[in-house]
């Protein structure tokens, strides 16, 4: 088997000289190799190319196959007018030029050819020229109509998309007339091109309200992410047509429950609530847990308007003022939510579980019930955590109940932990706003017992269903967490270096989830916690959905589902549906081949909802939490240093929020970045700022249309004082930061996941994932306008597990290298977005 890295370094190198024959030697000398050894490890290589019709060979020499010149990739764009592509997820991404770009603008899927190849060993990417636009990302624009600022045109758009900046658009006099101050969507009907390099034009195509209407900044997000908010008519008739209430017929075939003390768990606002629960302690010692999920499947018929809309909308979007549902609220607020008091259908998952937290009998079936209390965290928590005497006197009947859960959910989180399950602990943002809309605080979401008691029953719902049906080898869909990039975790091993933390395991070439758990057990307390989080959910693959049953890395799990959700999560929807089938219909060739050739698509479609349901939620946290600090400048907080680069640092405040103190404020002092240490040094004073550091700063600027908040530091003298910095030739002279700041800010064309939904059922693994594209340096850097959510170190990829959080960003403030890899990120992209660790609710890991 060959070496895949050195048989990509060699075609990169053979597509960097498409006219030019190599020999075995000349090969050898490009990569730095030399002896023997190194003829013996590239042969092989070269004879597998020319298998696979890569290369082709004319005796001892060969070249690159010139119809495999063309590479398909993702562009991503900076205002700064250069760009660069993503081709594949295990090389550094191509840097495009102004003058290579055609003009392609972010997300554009583009055919290119590497016009300069990467340095052996280097960590920079190759450069390339775009060839072809074969796919537009963008046909539709949203924003404030303003006059334009064109005599030629009838006015123009406002454009607030971050992935947008630097780009303009003109609306013709054509069709719908709108009125300066009303926000509207518009179609492009002209890219950017030779004539027109800097702007669009388009027509005028819905009015969708004004500008000082509430909440209109918020839609204007979800129009800019294409997420469905208005249900067709059909769907709407066809929901209207489904009883409100359960039918005696509708109870055959079903296992009656209802004389089960039963609850539901959710958030105060939760409206729709598809999981219930009980637990009960057996004569033998073990423990009865039952999770009882809205039988979504039983309403929602495959083929139906309503199945092909939910299909469609993949999930449902919890942003801070709405919820967006999957489904027609007659369904997710009314018939399928498991209210109390009233009968509802449910497909049960019944488990027998050890003291030590093994699962050794379990049944999945539909059934009826009627759920005792509709119950919130804040209730659990105050009589589990803090005996509330009031509390307790109200739910009476399911305090022994409570209680039987809270330990069963001990049991299961040791079973879990010995397994080796990686915990992340993350502190969540909670964004209040008033009646208009308006943030009035953030503040760090508590997540008490209820909560992780709740995690603990839907993991071991979602496992034993993933387990039962993979055992029955018929088709299904599966939530998987695959092992980590071994490059990316070597990178992460590398960050612990330099933060001086011990590693012990062979990560490098034995990666287990319990290692990573013991690395994040040493830093618990620290103030490097949150990061070293971060940083080791960007080492990770992201979780997805898909047809193969391929392990959870991140739960130590070998099997994993998504049952517990069906309301919010099309794919917790298909397993019910795929339970009935089995059940109706025996397993059988017959029944095998139904779902057989669907779920493949099904798993891929719903993965990438779950990145637009994250981006929506991203952005619109992003832009309150600005909101809100916008009435905060001048004000001075306690931060710590979240992350380090060339051009600055960010800041994280105690409640989550995340802005930047860029170089050119920093003004007390010249200050260079040792790559090394990851770490800016004052030449002169020596004052040093790491990731972790505690640091004071102050709020001096906010735009919020960016999403964008800076920061400057408070008292520089207090920074601590080290000798890292490197020697170098004294000039004479002292100079200090003052070059020019500028702004772009932006992060454009991000590529990230994570969910978020309004209960919070679990942190943890449960969903996201979260690109932008590689981290700590093993690709090239945040391009500035991918919204990599993610500081310094990297670029890339990020990986959202559990409620929308792990969700952070940024574009790089230029580092005046358009092809700078590695540690410091930015190309010069003057452009960032602050990393959050975002809420999400619900599970899902």
């Amino acid at each position: 088997m060959v070496d895949s890295t050195l048989k990509l370094n060699i075609v990169n190198i053979l597509r960097g000289y498409p006219k030019e024959d190599f020999t075995v030697e000349k090969i050898a000398q490009r990569l730095g190799y030399s002896g023997s050894a190194a003829f013996k490890m590239i042969v092989p290589v070269i004879a597998e190319l020319e298998r696979e019709k890569m290369i082709i060979v004319d005796k001892d020499k060969f070249h690159i196959n010139p119809t495999k010149l063309e590479l398909e990739g993702t562009f991503n764009s900076n205002p700064k007018g250069f760009g660069f592509v993503r081709y594949d997820d295990t090389l550094p991404d191509a840097y495009i030029a102004p003058d290579h770009t055609m003009h392609a603008m972010n997300g554009d899927v583009v055919d290119m050819r590497i016009i300069r190849p990467a340095e052996p060993g280097s960590k920079k990417g190759p450069e390339g020229a775009v060839d072809k636009i074969k796919e537009r990302s963008y046909s539709q624009v949203v924003g404030a109509f303003a006059k334009s600022d064109d005599k030629n045109f009838y006015g123009q758009v406002k454009l607030k998309d971050h992935k947008l900046q630097g780009l303009k658009f003109y609306v013709n006099d054509v069709g719908l007339k709108p009125t300066p101050g009303e926000v509207i969507t518009a179609d492009i009907t002209e890219y950017p091109n030779d004539d027109h390099p800097d702007y669009m034009v388009g027509v005028a195509k819905e009015i969708i309200g004004s500008v000082d209407d509430p909440g209109i900044d918020i839609l204007q997000i979800v129009y800019s992410h294409k997420v469905p908010s208005q249900f067709p008519e059909n769907v709407l008739q066809e929901a209207d047509a489904i009883p409100d209430h359960v039918t005696k017929p509708e109870l055959k075939g079903r296992e009656d429950i209802t004389h089960q003390k039963l609850i539901t768990i959710d958030g105060d606002e939760s409206k729709d609530l598809d999981d219930a629960g009980t637990a009960w302690k057996l004569p033998n010692g073990n423990y009865h847990l039952g999770v009882h999920i809205a039988d979504v499947g039983h309403y929602v018929k495959a083929g139906s308007a309503i199945d092909k809309e939910a299909f469609k909308r993949g999930t449902s979007v919890y942003l801070t003022d709405r919820v967006i549902p999957m489904l027609p609220r007659r369904l997710s607020n009314g018939i399928c939510s498991l209210f109390e008091g009233k009968l509802r259908l449910c497909m049960s998952c019944e488990m027998e579980i050890t003291p030590k937290g093994d699962i050794i009998k379990s049944r999945i079936h539909p059934s009826y019930m009627r759920s005792d209390h509709r119950m919130t965290y804040n209730e659990v928590n105050a009589i589990l955590e803090k005996h509330d005497p009031e509390m307790m006197k109200k739910y009476a009947d399911v305090v022994p109940m409570l209680q039987t859960m809270a330990h069963l959910h001990k049991i299961l989180l040791k079973h879990r932990q010995r397994l080796g399950a990686i915990s992340f602990d993350n502190p969540e943002p909670e964004i209040i706003v008033d009646k208009k809309g308006h943030p009035i605080d953030v503040r760090v979401r508590h997540r008490g017992i209820g909560e992780r008691m709740v995690e603990s029953m839907m993991l071991a719902a979602n496992e034993t269903v993933a387990k039962t049906y993979y055992k029955k080898h018929v088709p299904f869909i599966y939530r998987v967490h695959e092992n980590p990039d071994k490059a990316k975790v070597k990178d992460f091993i590398n960050l612990l270096n330099v933060l001086g933390i011990e590693v012990h395991g062979d990560l490098r070439h034995h990666i287990k989830p319990k290692t990573f758990q013991k690395i994040l057990d040493k830093v618990a307390g620290t103030p490097q916690e949150p990061v070293i989080s971060v940083m080791m959910l960007r080492s990770m693959q992201k979780p997805r959905y898909t047809d193969q049953e391929l392990g959870h890395f991140g739960l130590a799990m070998k099997y994993y589902t998504h049952f517990t959700s069906p309301i919010r999560r099309y794919p917790d929807t298909m397993v019910n549906r795929m339970i009935h089938y089995y059940g109706k219909h025996g397993i059988n060739d017959q029944s095998k081949a139904h779902f057989g050739g669907a779920l493949e698509a099904i798993a891929d479609h719903s993965s990438e909802c779950e990145v637009r349901e994250v981006q929506t939620e991203r952005d619109t946290d992003s832009m309150k939490e600005a909101e809100y600090m916008a009435d905060h400048i001048g004000e001075v907080f306690n931060a710590t240093v979240s992350s380090v680069m060339k051009f600055g640092m960010f800041i994280q405040l105690p409640n989550t929020i995340e802005g930047l103190v860029h170089i050119s404020r920093m003004n007390d002092d010249f200050y260079k970045y040792v790559d090394k240490y990851m770490a800016l040094v004052g030449v002169h004073t020596r004052r040093t700022y790491r990731i972790g550091q505690t640091v004071k700063v102050k709020v001096i600027h906010v735009d919020v249309d960016q999403s964008q908040i800076d920061f400057t530091v408070v008292d520089p003298e207090d920074a601590p004082k080290t000798n890292i910095l490197p020697p170098r030739h004294s000039h004479g002279h002292r100079h200090f930061n003052n070059h020019f700041h500028g702004h772009g800010y932006g992060h454009f064309g991000s590529h990230n996941h994570d969910n978020n939904n309004d209960d919070h059922k679990s942190h943890g693994f449960h969903h996201g994932h979260f690109h932008g594209h590689n981290h700590f340096g093993s690709h090239n850097d945040n391009h500035a306008n991918n919204d990599h959510r993610s500081h310094g170190f990297h670029h890339g990829h990020g990986h959202t597990y559990g409620h929308k959080f792990f969700g952070h960003r940024h574009n790089g403030h230029g580092n005046n290298d358009h092809r700078s890899h590695g540690n410091n990120h930015g190309h010069q992209g003057n452009s960032w977005k602050s990393y959050k660790i975002k809420n999400v609710s619900k599970s899902n890991h």
